[in-house]
């Protein structure tokens, strides 16, 4: 998982509004260089929800923890999370 989080959340360090992308293990973390408030976690959530994807944003951070019980698609489903990620990111609208 730690792998495979790391190939597919990796290139949002690329992003301007990206302060680093960590992994540790099965958790990916996407730390925002400025914090979201409620409305903004709001609509960051409907579209990942959107591209299929469940994830919480906290303020600047955005957190990924995959499940381990789904060994044979373990790489689809980081991929697929790593691309919702990305897409999302990549069009924050500014605060």
């Amino acid at each position: 998982v730690e792998n495979a989080l790391i190939e597919h959340i990796s290139p949002l360090s690329e992003l301007d509004s990206v302060r680093e992308v960590r992994v540790l293990g099965a958790i990916g973390v996407c730390e925002l260089k400025e914090g979201l408030d409620r409305d903004g976690m709001a609509r960051i959530q409907r579209a990942l929800v959107e591209e299929g994807v469940w994830l919480r944003p906290f303020g600047k951070l955005l957190y990924t923890m995959p499940p381990f019980n789904c060994d044979e698609l373990e790489d689809d489903h980081i991929k697929k999370i790593g691309e919702a990620m990305y897409k999302v990111v990549s069009s924050k609208p500014k605060a």
